[in-house]
């Protein structure tokens, strides 16, 4: 059992560390400076710069196929990366990707949306969650009847990322009434590619933390019939590919932020003096970095063991349930305790710490609640599709 690196993992883990360190550190304080202004703390010319500057070394879409012009990484190279990236809390993503059912997509929808969001040129966005469907699709409400060679759109979507900037999104709504009503969803959705100028509109949410959903509404929107992702009747097949395509992916972007933030904590507690001498000393301040230590590195193996299944082409939904709860639990616990490490400075926004604060409490909801993720892994062992003897039986 081999639990080190390939060279190869290595050399593109630490460019990314590398790049992370240099390029993107380094805007922390302006990006704060903005974000306590209201403004968006990384403009999308700032944004698209870096990515370019990634692209120059050829990290250009992560995870998109070599022949779409990507670098066809795996799980568990991804998941390194991402650890990477998240520590730092500036909303950086490598350019090059797409959504993963735009790959399902007929050959002339991929010439008008696939191709052009790899390039940068279009935005998309993932709507399916509403109101009162958050976890439980078969409450969805949004409609689209037939007319003619169109579908109709009615209906509202929230807490939609990327909706207020994306000029189309990919919507869900429910094709078949009558099989809706007797809980067939997976004959009663349908996929629509509906470009913002055929006439929904978005509505930014206000959250707690930088985060910036939307809402979208659909009054009466006309969808080409040319505009079905897929089949008709089949879009929930293609909604769980999208939730479930590397939820391995939020725990890792958090175990790169956990890693940062007890850094961040251990250098407070040895510069932080007391009573006349470093609260390094004190046991209280002592338990928490050594709690905080190991469950970072737990973390790390479930992560990157919920990839390494992914990579292995088996069925990854238990493992990366594990993997996504625990990951949320615990990196609110520990920014909890590195903010108490820092005391009153640590809750003001002159330091990333609250910031993190507000950004990780995120990491518990969206992409599937601890609920849903306790639900999934108690399933799965009641019903024996997973053991607690774990993969090595």
């Amino acid at each position: 059992m081999d639990f080190s690196l390939s060279s190869e993992e290595r050399e593109v883990r630490d460019w990314v560390r590398t790049f992370v360190r240099k390029e993107i550190q380094p805007l922390e304080q302006e990006v704060l400076r903005r974000e306590r202004a209201g403004q968006r703390g990384l403009p999308a010319d700032e944004l698209r710069a870096l990515q370019l500057k990634a692209k120059e070394s050829g990290f250009w879409g992560v995870q998109t196929p070599e022949e779409y012009g990507g670098m066809g990484l795996g799980a568990v190279m991804t998941a390194l990366l991402e650890a990477e990236l998240g520590r730092s809390f500036v909303p950086f993503r490598f350019g090059g990707a797409a959504d993963n059912i735009l790959f399902y997509a007929n050959e002339e929808q991929k010439q008008r949306y696939l191709l052009p969001t790899i390039a940068g040129e279009r935005k998309s966005c993932f709507a399916i969650t509403e109101p009162g469907a958050g976890s439980d699709a078969k409450a969805i409400r949004t409609s689209a009847r037939r007319d003619g060679d169109d579908w109709i759109v009615n209906g509202e979507k929230t807490f939609i990322t990327g909706g207020n900037e994306a000029d189309f999104t990919m919507v869900f709504a429910v094709t078949d009434a009558d099989k809706h009503r007797e809980g067939r969803v997976g004959e009663s959705v349908t996929c629509f590619l509906v470009d913002r100028d055929q006439g929904w509109r978005s509505e930014h949410i206000d959250t707690m933390g930088e985060w910036g959903p939307a809402a979208l509404v659909f009054e009466d929107v006309r969808v080409p019939q040319e505009n079905v992702l897929g089949e008709v009747g089949r879009g929930f097949e293609l909604a769980m590919k999208w939730i479930g395509r590397g939820r391995y992916m939020l725990p890792a972007r958090a175990l790169g932020a956990c890693e940062r933030l007890v850094e961040m904590a251990i250098e407070q507690a040895n510069t932080r003096v007391t009573f006349g001498e470093p609260i390094a000393n004190r046991q209280a301040i002592q338990w928490m970095l050594a709690d905080s230590a190991v469950e970072i590195e737990a973390l790390r193996w479930l992560v990157l063991h919920a990839a390494w299944v992914v990579d292995q082409g088996a069925d990854s939904r238990h493992w990366q349930s594990i993997a996504k709860l625990y990951g949320g639990v615990k990196a609110n616990e520990i920014v909890d305790r590195v903010l108490q490490i820092h005391g009153g400075m640590g809750y003001t926004r002159e330091l990333p710490v609250e910031r993190w604060y507000r950004e990780l409490r995120l990491l518990r909801i969206y992409e599937g609640t601890d609920e849903i993720q306790r639900r999934t892994i108690a399933r799965n062992l009641l019903k024996g599709h997973a053991s607690v003897s774990g993969t090595l039986g």
